[in-house]
């Protein structure tokens, strides 16, 4: 008998029909299960209401919308960087909850590249990327080392290990939070605007590490103002506004035919 979350997952997909789904994730369990989350600040906002959203092993989800439509708290609420006053986060089967276990837990099994790379100054590009596999995964030095060059690689920027943050570009910056982020091995990856804060020619290198990271099958939730990246790498898109979801839809009816009138409004001034 399929369980709860299963239920309520084929429940969404059901009422989201006229949008699709799309195919390859069709009947597979969520690996990011978060239902009816809430969440309103000290000073009255509420930046979240009653969101709920699935993502598959695998699947690039696209979070889109206005400023201040709650997709930085969302995501922010995914990994227990805020802390959500009602629903439920479930990551690989691990729920987030009030104790700091689980909390733990979920951190390293979810990567977050934010909008402010949030570098170390004092530390080298080798020592940034180090740090978390051997407090939280607890390598040796030999085998942090071996592990993050080979993700200083993969970000094409080995050649900069021995610098330090204030020494590279911010394009360099952002790729080094990703090879740290990748460096506890994640089954998810969460991306705030990761590119909003860089300037327009850095833009590129970066959204083609996050690309590459999608074809190589990386579950990702990917919060983003680059319409471009999201019809190209993402399989579904979904449009938040008032800390709601407005509308998710897979990625080519979403940008060929939206359902909801405000979809169709924000669409039209961005495009």
């Amino acid at each position: 008998m399929p369980d709860t979350a299963t239920q309520a997952a084929a429940s969404l997909e059901d009422a989201q029909a006229e949008c699709g789904r799309p195919e390859a994730f069709a009947g597979e369990d969520p690996i990011v299960i978060a239902e009816n989350v809430t969440k309103t600040f000290d000073n009255g906002v509420k930046a979240l209401d009653d969101v709920t959203l699935y993502v598959h092993r695998g699947e690039v989800k696209v979070v889109i919308g206005p400023s201040g439509s709650g997709k930085s708290t969302f995501l922010r609420c995914l990994n227990g960087l805020e802390v959500m006053d009602g629903g439920r986060v479930v990551i690989d089967g691990i729920p987030l909850d009030s104790s700091r276990k689980h909390r733990d837990e979920i951190r390293q099994e979810v990567g977050m590249v934010f909008q402010q790379f949030n570098l170390f100054p004092h530390m080298t590009v080798l020592e940034n990327v180090n740090l978390a596999q051997r407090l939280v995964r607890r390598k040796s030095t030999q085998e942090a080392t071996e592990n993050a060059m080979r993700l200083l690689d993969k970000v094409g920027i080995s050649d900069k290990a021995s610098s330090y943050p204030a020494q590279l570009s911010g394009g360099q910056q952002q790729r080094v939070a990703i090879a740290r982020a990748l460096a506890l091995k994640p089954k998810v990856m969460l991306f705030d605007e990761a590119t909003s804060a860089l300037d327009p020619e850095m833009i590129g290198e970066v959204l083609q590490v996050m690309s590459a990271l999608a074809s190589e099958g990386m579950t990702m939730v990917v919060v983003t103002h680059e319409m471009g990246f999201a019809r190209e790498v993402g399989d579904a898109v979904v449009f938040m506004e008032n800390g709601r979801v407005v509308e998710e839809c897979r990625t080519e009816t979403f940008f060929e035919s939206p359902s909801h009138p405000r979809t169709r409004e924000f669409l039209s001034q961005i495009l």
